[in-house]
């Protein structure tokens, strides 16, 4: 059985229950929705079979009323019942995760990257069953994949500026905008573009996303080689030539595209990791000599670097998306004077055009 199949949060006779049981402790609704963590007017919607609640609202109301979520939203007569989904499987039968909603459509999302994602977990699936802590701002919550090694200090940020929360899930750039394409991501974080190419990140979302996008500009940075601090290397092509040990990263990320040419067709001896701050910590580490990463995540590790190129970081989401709330936000924290100022003071970000969004 999949996580998928064990996760039912309504029925057609949901008002039934949940009435019944707030009338035999006499509470009126307000006290229901007090205690619930929920509006007024959503108990009155759930009660009158009008809204079919959330997972987490759901066991938030079962919790309340002292009752199992099946008791509570027991299939009816009409066998209707609405599931909730992972936006893909946890690893193992634990694991906590967060519910944002994306593209009208309610997700569970396993916790990962908890050093990028200050906000805590909105619950527990154990063995087939879900276990809420609080009702989770589904609805408040944008999703991000991205790579940028300090996305958690945006998510800090945009959650103390805006009152919304950033959930952030460290994928390449090309895993990124497939989450998005799925409708499983709303913004995907894409650096292919070069002061040579400068398109190309356009060019990508457009063919992904069939024309339907806007760029929102993160910044500019450096993208190098990171080598220990003892490693006094003055040009690229000599490191190239070397036979090394090498961090990449995965295939389909931009960071992976410029180690495979730099190095050509050689095959290049290493493994793979997640992340630049993973390749930097594999050569700080020492066991990998070299790895292609942005010059923060090398400075941060006190490791030597070589620039390769100047990439651009641009934000990708649908168009739909230009006007929702969420993304607004983010456009007015990255236009502020403040975040422009934080980005500029960190080794290898250009803040310059910060903040402009792109149309398609």
């Amino acid at each position: 059985m999949t996580p998928n199949d064990t996760i039912m949060s309504s029925a057609t006779q949901v008002g039934n229950s949940v009435r019944a049981r707030r009338e035999a402790r006499q509470w009126p609704q307000m006290e229901l929705a007090g205690r619930a963590g929920i509006s007024r007017a959503a108990v009155s919607a759930i009660e009158g079979d009008r809204l079919s609640p959330s997972v987490t609202t759901a066991l938030a109301l079962a919790a309340v009323l002292d009752c199992s979520v099946e008791e509570l939203f027991g299939c009816g007569k009409s066998g209707k019942r609405t599931e909730a989904d992972w936006a893909w499987e946890p690893r193992g039968q634990t694991s906590r995760y967060w519910e944002a909603e994306v593209a009208s459509c309610r997700r569970l999302y396993p916790v990962e990257a908890v050093n990028l994602n200050p906000t805590p977990h909105d619950g527990v699936w154990q063995n087939g069953v879900l276990h809420g802590n609080a009702p989770g701002p589904a609805e408040k919550s944008l999703v991000l994949a991205s790579c940028d090694p300090v996305a958690g200090l945006l998510a800090t940020e945009y959650a103390r500026a805006s009152g919304f929360r950033l959930l952030v899930f460290p994928r390449g750039g090309h895993a990124a905008l497939d989450l998005v394409r799925q409708r499983r991501a709303h913004v995907a974080a894409l650096h292919f573009s070069t002061d040579s190419a400068p398109g190309r990140n356009a060019a990508l979302a457009g063919e992904q996303l069939a024309g339907d996008y806007r760029l929102l500009r993160l910044a500019k940075w450096q993208s190098g080689i990171a080598l220990a601090g003892h490693d006094r290397s003055r040009s690229a092509e000599s490191v190239a030539r070397r036979h090394l040990r090498w961090a990449a990263r995965e295939p389909g990320s931009a960071a992976r595209e410029c180690l495979d040419e730099l190095l050509g067709r050689r095959h290049f001896d290493g493994r793979e990791v997640a992340g630049h701050a993973s390749v930097a910590e594999a050569v700080r580490s020492g066991w990998a000599e070299a790895g292609v990463c942005v010059r923060f995540s090398a400075e941060e590790a006190g490791l030597n670097f070589l620039p390769l190129r100047t990439e651009t970081l641009d934000f990708c989401f649908p168009a739909s998306l230009e006007h929702d709330p969420r993304i607004q936000a983010l456009r007015t924290l990255l236009r502020g004077r403040y975040w422009r100022q934080i980005l500029s003071e960190l080794p290898g970000y250009d803040a310059r055009e910060t903040g402009e969004i792109l149309l398609s």
